[in-house]
């Protein structure tokens, strides 16, 4: 899929992998919009093609008494003000059939979450909202059944999908990145790695997922080298104090870091 068909976006002739970065959750304006513009700074100074990501509510969470969001409409204005301050394209991700045309007013991709990415309804509505399509692998699904999501995207007339590989279950606790899915998923849409995600240690007696974000650069290098297409980041100022996912999430610090070895990585890859 052709990149600049998304709004906003920029570097699409950079030869880089496009980056979506952010928050898990969007916990208020104030954090969306530093969190934007530092990621924004970084992207734009290694021409890095990047799409904001934000959640504009987690409907898959493991208790009762976890973060769920501020408010829908809250939340997506939010995500609309982060595209029309900085000039980005913006994806969320849905959970309802409902959410696909409400949630497309206001952002450029919509996200399938992986638990959800077998519900047929919710596909094709994302899909007929002619929005690019961001398909989460599911961690039960082998890397060659993504192709059957794809089709369901382009039968519902949409040529914009995305497969994302977040890892699979390893065990009940773990997961496992299986780097032979990569070229797999690559024959059926462009292909992201959810680095952050892959690093979850989910089902945790407290029902709070733990995770492993010291194993970050080691996935995201592991990926670049294998010629995923994008990067699927979760990023955020104070981890520990995040509202969603703060265990497996990159401390905003360590970003430039990060993504500077990174685009050498892609360049070297590039040249062989």
């Amino acid at each position: 899929m052709d990149l600049s068909l998304i709004p906003n976006i920029k570097h699409t002739n950079s030869n880089n992998f496009f980056l979506l970065a952010g928050p898990c959750a969007i916990e208020g304006e104030d954090m969306a919009m530093r969190i934007a513009e530092k990621v924004i700074t970084i992207t734009d100074k290694l021409e890095i093609p990047y799409v904001f990501k934000g959640s504009f509510k987690k409907a898959n969470r493991s208790r009762i008494d976890s973060f769920t969001g501020i408010g829908d409409e809250k939340a997506l204005k939010i995500l609309r003000k982060v595209s029309e301050t900085f000039n980005v394209p913006t994806v969320t991700d849905i959970h309802e059939v409902s959410d696909a045309a409400k949630a497309a007013e206001y952002v450029d991709v919509l996200q399938i979450p992986a638990f959800l990415v077998r519900q047929t309804d919710l596909v094709v509505a994302a899909a007929k909202t002619g929005k690019v399509v961001n398909l989460k692998k599911g961690q039960f699904m082998s890397p060659e059944s993504m192709q059957h999501a794809v089709k369901k995207v382009h039968d519902a007339g949409n040529e914009k999908a995305w497969i994302t590989d977040r890892g699979t279950m390893f065990g009940y606790q773990d997961m496992i990145v299986d780097f032979r899915g990569i070229p797999t998923m690559r024959q059926y849409a462009p292909t992201v790695l959810d680095v952050t995600h892959s690093l979850q240690q989910p089902n945790q007696t407290s029902g709070v997922t733990g995770g492993r974000p010291d194993m970050i650069e080691t996935i995201a290098r592991a990926g670049v080298v294998n010629n995923v297409d994008g990067l699927f980041i979760e990023t955020h100022f104070d981890p520990a104090n995040a509202k969603s996912d703060g265990a497996n999430m990159l401390d905003l610090a360590y970003l430039e870091n990060l993504l500077t070895n990174l685009v050498a990585i892609r360049k070297v890859v590039n040249s062989l």
